[in-house]
């Protein structure tokens, strides 16, 4: 009995012989199977001016720079991080010559903002954005943390470009792309879905001429942009729309299609002629019987199918080719 308690005993003197350089070599055995691209949970241990430690249970406490701990700008740590604090962190980068992982959060709050917008534009959705810089190009905002960019020719306001910073705007989605790291919005856009809201197909609306093109007019209807294209502004052919109107003319105008998703309002004068180029000789008896053009314009596009009786052609008619129409964007 005794002989066996003393044979016993000996595995426990070996024990006791398990230095630090064997407990350093078991780890350095050891493969935690860190690796860039991961996300892992740590612990905030120690915050650093430029930085903080983070336990994640490597060897070594891995480090997340100041710059890598928001989407947005951070100056100090302490405005993301408490020390004890636990929570989610990407690694980004693998073990420098120290044995130390660098992390980040700013990448994990990247990939969710990407996310988040493509759900938005999927929604369709309308969101509000504040413009914290412009260029020559258009304005800068912020969506989800992300850095958007709105063309000037999608930017409907009056006011310039520079007096635009600090102010709130509605926007819709235009582009969204990680892989380029492009996120488009537009302004116009938002404004006309919402004025679309309120009108119809047919009805009657008064506007201000805005601008003249070679293939239109615009024309601003409440704050939006209509086009009223020169094939629509008489059954009469007209050589230019400056032929018939000035910037600044008010002018009625039937509306005629409205697509949302691309933001665009069509008009037309020449629907309200009583006869064919009334609005060449005398705009102002177009606009007289405005109403009344409109109303039977609307019975014609609500009638039955079968009430359109179209005559039997007497002759081969000859091919129409429709003239494309070119929108400003």
């Amino acid at each position: 009995m005794v002989n066996r308690s003393k044979h016993a005993t000996k595995p426990a003197a070996t024990n006791v012989g398990f230095t630090h350089d064997d407990f350093a070599a078991l780890l350095d055995s050891y493969d935690y199977h860190f690796s860039p691209g991961d996300i892992v949970a740590g612990t905030v241990f120690s915050l650093e001016p430029r930085g903080a430690l983070i336990d994640i249970g490597a060897k070594t406490a891995a480090f997340i720079p100041i710059q890598e701990m928001s989407i947005n700008r951070v100056d100090q740590p302490e405005e993301v991080l408490n020390n004890n604090e636990v929570r989610e962190f990407f690694i980004l980068a693998d073990e420098n010559e120290e044995g130390q992982l660098t992390l980040s959060i700013r990448r994990i709050e990247y990939m969710r903002a990407w996310e988040r917008v493509r759900q938005l534009q999927q929604e369709d959705a309308t969101v509000r954005s504040l413009i914290f810089a412009t260029n020559r190009g258009g304005a800068l905002v912020r969506i989800e943390g992300l850095r958007g960019f709105i063309p000037g020719s999608h930017i409907s306001t009056r006011k310039v470009k520079e007096e635009l910073v600090g102010e709130e705007l509605p926007l819709k989605f235009l582009e969204v792309d990680e892989e380029r790291n492009r996120l488009v919005l537009s302004h116009r856009r938002a404004l006309v879905e919402r004025k679309m809201n309120k009108l119809e197909v047919g009805e009657v609306v008064v506007g201000v001429v805005r601008g003249i093109k070679p293939y239109g007019a615009f024309i601003d209807i409440g704050g939006v942009s209509g086009l009223l294209h020169i094939s629509e502004i008489s059954h009469e052919h007209i050589e230019t729309p400056h032929n018939v109107f000035n910037v600044n003319d008010e002018v009625k105008v039937m509306i005629i299609d409205l697509d949302a998703e691309r933001g665009r309002i069509s008009l037309s004068t020449k629907q309200l002629e009583a006869e064919p180029g009334d609005m060449v000789r005398d705009p102002q008896l177009v606009y007289a019987k405005a109403e009344e053009m409109a109303a039977k314009y609307r019975e014609q596009m609500n009638a039955p199918a079968e009430a359109l009786v179209i005559p039997p052609a007497t002759e081969e008619p000859e091919a129409v080719v429709d003239e494309p129409v070119a929108v400003e964007v």
